[in-house]
């Protein structure tokens, strides 16, 4: 309702909206860098304030509802995050030399240039399985990049979370076997 009050114009609406989206997005982003980007120099703020940024320059976008809204905010975190990847692997910016900040050279230990390889892996992987299942693609986009949790993603995506957890490990075996190989070997 918000959403679609500050599209027809309405400042009271977007005021009220930026505390619950802002303080949503870095819960997700916080969840999600935590567990898999623990020793990236990418930081939850900059990918908060990055998804926030793109996300209300969607004014456009008809928002069908709370789940499609954050189902785009998982999209804009999966591109921040495969961007932020390439940057990091660019030549012109060390190829995949691992950068330390000084303030984090004591705090903690040099972030993996695996990091970055493994996110471009993903990414690559999920346009195969885009092209397979686009359902279990988007599932692992709410779930792994959006934050979502099996609840969310069924409300996202209307199904059932039942059908959200069988597609879910579905997926999740396919990503591993495209991801560590073992699906190009012969039995």
């Amino acid at each position: 309702m918000l959403l679609h009050e500050w599209q027809n114009g309405s400042h009271e609406a977007f005021d009220r909206l930026v505390p619950l989206v802002y303080g949503e997005l870095h819960t997700i982003a916080s969840r999600h860098l935590g567990r898999e980007w623990r020793q990236n120099r990418l930081q939850t703020t900059a990918v908060v304030n990055e998804a926030y940024l793109r996300l209300f320059g969607q004014r456009a976008v008809d928002w069908q509802n709370r789940g499609h809204f954050f189902a785009i905010a998982a999209q804009m975190m999966r591109r921040i995050l495969v961007d932020h990847a390439r940057r990091e692997l660019r030549e012109k910016h060390g190829g995949g030399v691992v950068h330390l900040e000084l303030s984090d050279a004591v705090a903690k230990p040099a972030p993996s240039a695996m990091d970055a390889l493994d996110t471009l892996a993903l990414d690559r992987a999920l346009h195969k399985l885009e092209q397979l299942d686009p359902d279990q693609a988007r599932i692992v986009e709410l779930r792994f990049f959006g934050g979502l949790t099996v609840e969310e993603t069924a409300a996202a995506t209307g199904v059932s979370p039942a059908t959200v957890k069988r597609e879910w490990a579905l997926a999740k075996g396919w990503l591993y076997r495209e991801l560590s190989g073992a699906g190009d070997t012969a039995p």
